[in-house]
């Protein structure tokens, strides 16, 4: 009987599965038929501007700044840690230097601990009193709290601490045994948002101290470079593969649709990174095109399973002059050169594939 039993059970359970496994053919009257899971996206995935997402142990964290606050959300999914619920995790004080104007964060795992490298300055506009600072987490969770470790001194006397200058966009890494520093600043203090901005380069002694003087790495002069309205380089970010480095960088205006990608290559692991001619030049390397529109300030990651290098970047939400900007990601290869070979910026709502590992 015991045989019998399990058979008669069984029955009902394989007319289900094969009731369910015709579903998806036939689909009765007034049933809509069952949608199957995709394993594309498509840009934009959001609102929002100078995107950075790096990847801890299989999470994605995501870093924004927005309502004078930073903000991180994290996603073991790529393409979803943008639009992720995000935490606040640090609020601008009421007063000092760093009281308004906080823009783009970077996050940063360094020996154990988080560290967010921004921009902060003093209300009100021209935006003459920007200056880069950096958190430093009490533990090892990117999610906070989070401790203000201060302004990190940008200025040509390390020594003295005096003739500090305006910076933006800070970012770190190690090439060999040593951290540098780079980031967006002016030769000089002015009075005026609309001064020539170059890159800079430091060495660093721990995550918050610069611990000699900046030396001018690149500055906006090639022709693909020169604005209408300002020249600039900012946005710097380091790009590792095997022993090449590459920093990318955006320059035109930022506000404009011309707005894109130029990069910096240092020429062998030999090369000391302080010196400017061991760094070539080349440009523009990502552009917008007639649906995507000023292209600029990107971060690389990639795939869950690592297959797979991406680039998350802004872009324009239209032709207009402006800074209302969206967050796209894709696919990005290396050339036989070694270089990284962006291609076109997809256009919105073309499906793209989802980066290797997302879907099963």
């Amino acid at each position: 009987m015991r045989g019998l039993t399990t058979v008669r059970f069984l029955l009902p359970a394989v007319g289900a599965l094969l009731a369910a496994a015709c579903s998806s053919a036939v689909v009765g009257p007034g049933q809509e038929p069952p949608v199957a899971q995709s394993c594309t996206f498509t840009n934009p995935l959001g609102a929002g501007q100078d995107p950075w997402v790096t990847r801890q142990e299989g999470v994605y964290y995501y870093v924004k700044s927005a309502n004078d606050r930073i903000w991180v959300s994290k996603s073991t999914k790529l393409t979803e840690v943008v639009g992720a619920a995000a935490t606040p995790v640090w609020t601008a004080p009421a007063s000092g230097w760093n009281q308004s104007n906080i823009w783009a964060p970077e996050l940063h795992f360094i020996d154990g601990r988080w560290y967010i490298y921004y921009a902060g300055g003093r209300p009100g506009t021209p935006f003459t009193s920007q200056h880069a600072g950096v958190l430093e987490s009490t533990g090892a969770d990117a999610m906070g709290p989070y401790v203000d470790r201060g302004m990190l001194y940008t200025g040509d006397s390390v020594g003295t601490g005096t003739g500090d200058r305006w910076s933006i966009d800070m970012t770190v890494s190690t090439i060999g045994t040593q951290r540098y520093a780079v980031w967006s600043g002016w030769a000089k203090n002015a009075a005026t948002d609309k001064t020539t901005q170059h890159l800079y380069i430091a060495p660093m002694s721990n995550p918050w101290t610069i611990s000699a003087n900046r030396v001018l790495l690149s500055s906006p002069v090639e022709s693909w470079e020169v604005g209408t309205e300002l020249d600039l380089e900012e946005g710097p970010e380091f790009l590792q593969h095997g022993a090449d480095v590459f920093l990318v960088y955006s320059t035109r205006e930022s506000w404009l649709k011309e707005y894109r990608l130029g990069q910096l290559r240092l020429r062998s692991g030999a090369s000391d990174p302080m010196n400017p001619a061991s760094w070539t030049k080349t440009g523009p390397v990502f552009t917008g095109n007639v649906g995507v529109y000023g292209v600029g300030h990107a971060s690389f990651t990639t795939s869950p399973d690592g297959s797979e290098n991406w680039i998350v970047y802004h872009s324009k939400t239209s032709t207009v002059p402006g800074w209302d900007r969206d967050v796209r990601m894709q696919r990005f290869i290396w050339s036989a050169t070694g270089d990284p070979a962006f291609g076109e910026a997809v256009l919105p709502l073309s499906p793209v594939k989802r980066p290797s590992g997302e879907c099963s």
